[in-house]
């Protein structure tokens, strides 16, 4: 039984307005863990994920999992998270990102908008004395893992 792809779907009518899922990791090693990475257009709470636990925790147990065993962990995406859905490109309008290429480069800059097709960073380069804003534009597809940056300005 393939128990990710079976969640996807209960947790998907269960998330509140406003919340969406990133991903289901099911994996199992003497006990079967389950994590569940959501999060939200205006963020996800503590609270929120433990009334999602609560939810999910209750559908599984009516579910027949004969005598198996599990954990069940319901997170946030952390800053190590890498960045999986237009959705959550959207949400970090605004925001550093570190982009890793497939080609094996490396482009950081701040999240100025995204299309369909991918999205736009803005880079400060300075040229002189003179700083000019450069837009560096990057195709989804272009794009193997892209991280939100932390900045304590």
């Amino acid at each position: 039984m393939e128990i990710a792809s079976k969640l996807k779907d209960l947790i998907v009518e269960t998330l509140k307005p406003g919340h969406f899922l990133v991903d289901v990791v099911a994996s199992s090693k003497n006990l079967s863990k389950i994590t569940i990475v959501v999060d939200g257009d205006n963020g996800v709470t503590i609270d929120d994920c433990s009334e999602l636990s609560r939810s999910v925790s209750a559908k599984l147990d009516e579910l027949d999992f004969g005598s198996t065993q599990y954990v069940l962990e319901v997170t946030t995406p952390g800053i190590d998270h890498p960045l999986k859905l237009n959705r959550q490109y959207h949400k970090n309008i605004g925001r550093g990102l570190k982009v890793h290429c497939r080609d094996k480069s490396l482009i950081q800059g701040k999240l100025i908008r995204l299309t369909d097709e991918g999205i736009f960073l803005g880079q400060e380069i300075k040229e002189g004395r003179t700083t000019i804003q450069k837009e560096v534009p990057i195709r989804f597809e272009e794009i193997e893992k892209a991280f939100v940056t932390v900045s304590f300005k």
